[in-house]
């Protein structure tokens, strides 16, 4: 167990995953990386839009058209 002081400094928390590497020297404490499940309100304005704000009637509209267009051609 690490002692708190240690945790806060580092900014680690309680439970922290830590991965430990031996060395001739001593041994190095790393926080395992663990990958976020992203959501969509995490997405949430990452493209930016320029142009007119679009209805959802038309943007279902569009998304109706383009699934036409794409079963039209054998592209579905």
């Amino acid at each position: 167990m690490l002692p708190k002081a240690v945790r806060e400094q580092l900014r680690w928390k309680a439970g922290t995953r830590l991965l430990v590497e031996t060395r001739p020297d001593g041994v190095v404490l790393r926080p395992v990386e663990t990958k976020k499940k992203l959501t969509v309100a995490d997405l949430r304005g990452i493209l930016k839009y320029k142009g007119p704000r679009r209805s959802l009637e038309e943007m279902d509209a569009a998304i109706v058209a383009e699934a036409r267009r794409r079963f039209a051609r054998g592209r579905h």
